[in-house]
């Protein structure tokens, strides 16, 4: 048994398909199975329940995250809507206020009509979470690092306490990966990845994931799961896997990549600030690696003046100005216009999420290539 992360994540759950022997975990694209008999059953009834490739991809996000259980979605979204359903009416949720805009817009928009109230809080700060605690709060929800802004809040501390007012963690550590954190180990409850950025590793497949250990919450996320039906489909469930069999190596890459990219933006004259906590002066760089193996691939920075940041979206040549992050290319964003637009502007502007931010997510062709496209564009 294989107790390496880079080795469980090329082997996965079963390794191979019993049946054959094939090395890559076939696609079974079926909708339903056949019985062999009155009450019997293959363990295969309906894809929308189970389906044998999903169930590969499944159990192997729960052994790289050290979890019992794993639930694989059609993108990251659909996961994080099932998590809100585990929830009755008028529930209160405890929210980073720096995370994806789509969550706010999903908790805030979507949600609002079913008595969810929520409370946006800066959860690097302990006393002012534990402040915002209401008697109807039922969880605490944090990314790390969070997007766009790299702050670093302590899982451990968060964790406990939750713990100690009967609340669930739940941690988004799509921007690290099961390669360089595990949040369940720190105490978190559940997590969530959008599977579409460093674990399939390509852009090429929108898919989300989910990790725990606690019976009673995998039984009702599968009811919700099985009852809804936005559950991940055969050939984008093998595509994750063919994804995962490279994560480490990716990894590896792009946080170098990330690294020397964000070192060289420092001393560029028309950048005035770089976030990324694998930088010596951040503040959560400490902190990060007491709970992480590394600090990811995703940067973001502030360049002096709008123009500045419009022209380096115009003329980027390598790197793509796309939204996502996560994959082989280098992508760069405009969080004011895309990922973060449903977040209200002031608080986008608390933060620092304007029009001069943009952020980068390093991808694996060569360094020397990836300065100079950011060197020309920035001239």
């Amino acid at each position: 048994m294989a107790n390496h992360l880079e080795t469980i994540a090329v082997h996965g759950a079963k390794g191979y398909d019993p049946l054959t022997g094939a090395v890559s975990i076939p696609i079974y694209q079926s909708v339903t199975f056949r019985h062999p008999g009155l009450a019997a059953t293959t363990g295969y009834d309906y894809s929308r329940l189970q389906n044998p490739t999903r169930e590969e991809l499944e159990n192997t996000i729960a052994r790289l995250e050290h979890a019992k259980y794993g639930l694989a979605f059609a993108s990251g979204m659909a996961a994080i809507s099932t998590i809100v359903k585990l929830f009755p009416a008028g529930s209160h949720f405890i929210l980073s206020d720096d995370l994806y805009g789509g969550v706010y817009r999903l908790v805030t928009e979507i949600y609002k009509d079913y008595g969810i109230t929520a409370t946006f809080v800066d959860l690097t700060d302990l006393a002012a979470t534990q402040a915002a605690i209401q008697p109807e709060t039922k969880a605490v929800f944090l990314e790390v690092p969070t997007n766009p802004m790299m702050k670093i809040v302590d899982i451990r501390a968060i964790s406990e306490l939750a713990r100690a007012h009967n609340l669930l963690t739940i941690v988004d550590s799509t921007l690290l990966s099961p390669f360089l954190i595990q949040p369940l180990v720190l105490g978190a409850d559940l997590v969530v990845h959008s599977a579409s950025k460093y674990l399939g590793g390509h852009n090429d497949t929108l898919a989300g994931v989910l990790a725990l250990n606690v019976p009673s919450l995998h039984e009702k996320l599968r009811l919700i799961q099985k009852s809804e039906g936005a559950v991940l489909a055969p050939l984008d469930s093998w595509l994750i896997l063919r994804g995962i069999k490279t994560l480490a190596i990716r990894m590896e890459r792009q946080q170098q990549n990330a690294l020397t990219i964000a070192e060289w933006l420092q001393k560029h004259p028309k950048v005035e600030q770089v976030f990324f906590p694998g930088l010596p002066d951040h503040p959560g760089r400490n902190l990060l690696l007491t709970q992480a193996r590394g600090f990811g691939a995703t940067l973001s920075f502030r360049v002096k003046n709008a123009a500045t940041a419009e022209a380096v979206l115009n003329q980027v040549r390598l790197i793509y100005y796309a939204e996502s992050l996560g994959g082989t290319e280098t992508l760069i964003t405009y969080p004011i216009l895309q990922t973060h637009q449903a977040i209200p502007a002031e608080m986008r502007d608390k933060l620092g999420i304007d029009d001069h931010l943009l952020r980068l997510s390093a991808g694996i062709e060569h360094i020397d290539d990836l300065i100079a496209d950011l060197e020309q564009a920035l001239a």
